[in-house]
């Protein structure tokens, strides 16, 4: 059952850097259930909510570089576009491990905000067409609701064309 909260609830980066910023969390959490693979669209699934305003972020890299990139659920990554957005000659996903010991987070749980490192950061231009959007929390089955131009602005992130 999904809970929406305005709340804070102590314990992920993503929450605090919420806080820093001045910025009261809008949080959702439902139950997760650990046997999901796609584990952003069980969060739309459980929230209720259309995967087009819920959006995972992914770990690219290229040889010692790492990017973020934030994109809808349902897409994939478009790695020739990163590549180029980001001035490299090729992107590759990140190693899953090396994505948690980079951000703190775990896997299916990643969230763009509070992140130990910051990195580069690309969100996906669909994300601009929405009042608010949906991101990890920082855990499986916690997200954030808050508007897109806060999480570019929070993440020193660019709009750019990065999902197929």
């Amino acid at each position: 059952m999904a809970k929406k909260s305005k709340h804070s609830e102590a314990g992920t980066g993503a929450i605090l850097a919420l806080q820093k910023a001045g910025i009261t969390p809008v949080i959702h959490t439902y139950e997760h259930d650990e046997r999901a693979q796609a584990w952003g669209l069980e969060a739309a699934q459980a929230l209720g909510l259309d995967p087009a305003r819920v959006f995972k972020t992914l770990l690219v890299s290229h040889e010692k570089a790492l990017a973020v990139v934030v994109i809808p659920v349902a897409s994939r990554l478009d790695l020739k576009a990163i590549a180029k957005q980001l001035g490299w000659k090729k992107a590759e996903l990140a190693d899953p491990a090396l994505a948690q010991r980079t951000t703190g987070y775990v896997v299916g749980g990643i969230s763009p905000l509070g992140q130990k490192k910051a990195l580069p950061t690309l969100i996906d231009t669909s994300a601009a067409t929405h009042e608010t959007v949906f991101v990890s929390g920082g855990r499986r089955g916690l997200d954030l609701e808050l508007d897109p131009q806060v999480l570019a602005q929070l993440t020193k992130a660019s709009f750019a064309e990065v999902a197929k």
